[in-house]
């Protein structure tokens, strides 16, 4: 069986699509065994987070698993076909290894990902589908991911607005673990903000939006809640990190709304990071003392100080996964050959035995121990060359010579060796 992957995410498909072929937690260990025992997939592994689908698979039968997950979902195979991406084994490896490493997330080197994949790894292990093929690749994964962020600097500097965001909110508070972040809009840059601070596991998340459906498909793949654009002025209080992104033409944070917040939250400090173009925070609210207000401009400091660094270290870290890819494929290859080196060895053994067993023999009824230490190993050369010699005998013509090369290769010498002049 080889390896394959089959995947669906945040570069591929919006999340419309995405979440159609969700795995919820509890679901997963039926799925993986309808898959394996139902398709007759070898092993299986699945991967769902709130950006992609994964399946890992070592089957002969790559497209079983395919139409499995459409039929799975209960969504005919057209529907989703386009934003799907079939990987065989060298890609799918690689694949494998830059997730791990966070160079394919939607948070450029972000750590949960690492977390995520080690979970999808015990999940497969408890449902019986995590076979040799797939329980080695998975370590591998982890090993590279570990070489990866501890040799570059990946997850060490500033490379988006809302990386930037994160990392302000941090200076003001130490820990974003403690605060509670209201999103307002519901768009790209509201996505990616939300990916990077849920990655901190705020006390709370929520969107606020215009259409308050489009908020809470988007606030519950981070575990949050969602209110509506016209009850932010009544929420805003509540929270302690703000991060505004919308179309409005006009601003939706006014100066009388946040001082009314600041004086409701009794002073405790407010950041509020305003990412929109126009902006929807107004500016005078930055001169409030209570507030710590950022633009795209405070921002677009941070990242161009981090972007430089960073453009190294994913150069550095494809070198290190290109390698490593390279490394458990000789690995997979080196499987391939391990039933004839098993039988070559047990021939091995039969003929050493019966040579000893003879030369044991022949001790006990008194022959000279000289003699028959000559015999024993005349014994096992003889038996031990009598088919490569037998088999290069009966060659003749391109066919003898490349056997020749072959068997000089083996036990290392050069048909040149023994010639005379």
């Amino acid at each position: 069986m080889r390896l394959f992957a089959l995947g669906i995410n945040h570069h591929t498909a919006p999340l419309a699509v995405r979440e159609q072929v969700v795995f919820q937690p509890e679901r997963v260990n039926d799925a993986l065994n309808h898959l394996v025992h139902g398709r007759g997939v070898g092993e299986a592994a699945i991967l769902s987070t709130c950006n992609r689908t994964e399946l890992y698979c070592a089957t002969n039968d790559p497209q079983a698993a395919t139409d499995w997950l459409a039929e799975y979902h209960r969504l005919p195979l057209q529907i989703i076909s386009p934003y799907l991406y079939t990987l065989p084994q060298r890609d799918a490896v690689r694949h494998m290894f830059r997730v791990a490493s966070g160079l394919d997330s939607m948070v450029l080197g972000e750590p949960q990902i690492l977390g995520q994949m080690k979970q999808a790894a015990r999940a497969a292990e408890e449902a019986g589908t995590l076979g040799a093929l797939l329980h080695k690749l998975f370590q591998r994964t982890f090993a590279v991911a570990k070489e990866v962020r501890s040799t570059t600097a990946i997850g060490a500097n500033i490379v988006s607005m809302a990386a930037a965001a994160v990392h302000l909110s941090e200076r003001i508070f130490g820990r974003i673990s403690d605060q509670r972040v209201l999103f307002i809009g519901a768009g790209e840059m509201i996505e990616l903000s939300a990916a990077h601070f849920a990655s901190g596991r705020p006390r709370q998340i929520t969107i606020a939006n215009r259409t308050i459906e489009r908020g809470l498909a988007l606030a519950r793949r981070f575990g949050g809640d969602a209110v509506s654009l016209d009850e932010v002025a009544g929420h805003l209080p509540r929270y302690d990190i703000v991060i505004s992104c919308t179309a409005s033409p006009l601003p939706i944070i006014g100066l009388g709304m946040v001082e009314r917040a600041i004086r409701a939250r009794r002073h405790r400090p407010i950041v509020m990071v305003d990412l929109a173009v126009p902006r929807d925070v107004e500016a005078e609210v930055a001169e409030l003392d209570d507030v710590f207000l950022y633009s795209l401009d405070d921002l677009a400091q941070i990242v161009e100080s981090g972007l430089e660094s960073r453009q190294a270290a994913v150069v550095e870290a494809e070198q290190i996964i290109d390698t490593r890819v390279d490394h458990f494929l000789h690995w997979i290859a080196s499987r391939d050959a391990v039933p004839t080196i098993r039988a070559l060895r047990d021939n091995a053994e039969r003929v050493r035995r019966h040579e000893v067993e003879r030369a044991v023999k022949l001790l006990s009824r008194g022959e000279d121990p000289q003699r028959v230490i000559e015999a024993l190993s005349h014994g096992i050369t003889n038996k031990f060359l009598h088919g490569p010699t037998h088999v290069l005998n009966s060659t003749e013509g391109a066919a003898r010579n490349d056997l020749a090369s072959l068997l000089g290769r083996l036990f290392h010498f050069s048909s040149q060796d023994n010639t005379h002049e």
